[in-house]
């Protein structure tokens, strides 16, 4: 796995004293079922690859069609592809987070659902929780593919005093297959999507202060 970081930036398995790293707890958050395949499979692959215990919250069920059953099991096969073992992930139906267009969150909600879950995993693990989000890029990175990766470099060199870490899917193959379980969201323009989105390829995070 290819891992490009800058020397301010730890992320989860580096170590400030060269020392080896410790299995971590991770918690991902989706809003929609097939987000994780989408957009988070070259984050998923690198922390799995790494033996980290990755936990998925997604915020709705994705009852927006009445579809709600079949994309929850959807979610739990393409979380198999993508090692993630069943118990370890979470959807929820509340009533203040539906899926829909026209649908507003209200923050409060999915705040304190953060909040009480993030508990439980630094109950877990004893240690410090970071929080890290995913980089948005403007439309022409976004579609660039893997040529994203060498845009990343070079954004990277102007921003040294950030907190940013690049980490490159070595098995971009398996994003494919993962979004091919939510078979009722896996149209033409969704898999034209799989296949330019530099998310396929690589995840550029920022950890969050």
């Amino acid at each position: 796995m290819v891992h490009t970081h800058l020397p301010r930036a730890l992320f989860l398995n580096d170590s400030n004293n060269g020392g080896s790293a410790k299995t971590r707890n991770v918690l991902l958050v989706v809003a929609h079922a097939d987000d994780e395949s989408m957009f988070f499979t070259p984050t998923i692959n690198y922390l799995t690859s790494r033996g980290h215990n990755i936990h998925i919250l997604c915020l709705s069920n994705g009852d927006a069609d009445g579809k709600g059953n079949t994309r929850k099991e959807e979610l739990y096969q393409a979380s198999a592809i993508l090692k993630v073992p069943y118990q370890h992930v979470k959807i929820l139906d509340h009533p203040d987070l539906q899926d829909g267009f026209g649908k507003l969150w209200i923050t409060i909600y999915w705040q304190r659902l953060l909040k009480r879950k993030s508990k439980f995993l630094l109950a877990s693990s004893q240690r410090k929780v970071e929080a890290w989000e995913l980089v948005s890029t403007n439309i022409f990175r976004k579609y660039s593919g893997p040529v994203d990766i060498w845009f990343f470099k070079l954004y990277s060199m102007q921003c040294s005093n950030k907190m940013l870490h690049c980490l490159v899917n070595q098995q971009p193959r398996k994003s494919f297959l993962a979004m091919a379980q939510h078979a009722s969201q896996w149209v033409w323009f969704r898999k034209l999507f799989v296949a330019f989105s530099s998310c396929t390829y690589v995840n550029t995070l920022r950890k969050m202060k």
